[in-house]
C-alpha cells in the first residue's frame, strides 16, 4: 500500500488512495511547530483488517522523526497504536 501525505496550513493527512478514491484516512492538526494532534482514522471496509490504519500511523511517526516534532495521539486507535508499538515512543507527547 501507498501511503500518500498532503499538509495545507496546520491541518493534514496520511491516506490510501486508489482510483481516485481515498480507502484509509488519518489526519492530523499541526499545533505550533512542534506537535502533530493526530484527531481521526478511517479505514474503508476494503482494508479494514490488512493493517492499514497502523501503517498511516508509522507514516505519521516517520514524517514526525524527519521533521523533529512530537505526536499526541487523541484519536483511540492511534492512542491504541502508540500503546502496542514501543518504537514509536521517542515520538510521544507525553
Amino acid at each position: 500500500m501507498n501511503i500518500l501525505h498532503q499538509q495545507n496550513g496546520s491541518k493534514g493527512s496520511f491516506y490510501i488512495e486508489e482510483n481516485n478514491q481515498r480507502l484509509a484516512e488519518m489526519t492530523y492538526t499541526l499545533a505550533g511547530e512542534k506537535l502533530m494532534i493526530i484527531d481521526h482514522t478511517d479505514v474503508s471496509d476494503a482494508l479494514r483488517g490488512k493493517g492499514a490504519g497502523k501503517q498511516l500511523v508509522t507514516a505519521a511517526v516517520h514524517h514526525a522523526r524527519a521533521q523533529g516534532i512530537k505526536i499526541l495521539p487523541l484519536c483511540p486507535f492511534a492512542r491504541s497504536v502508540f500503546e502496542r508499538v514501543k518504537e514509536f515512543q521517542d515520538v510521544l507527547n507525553n
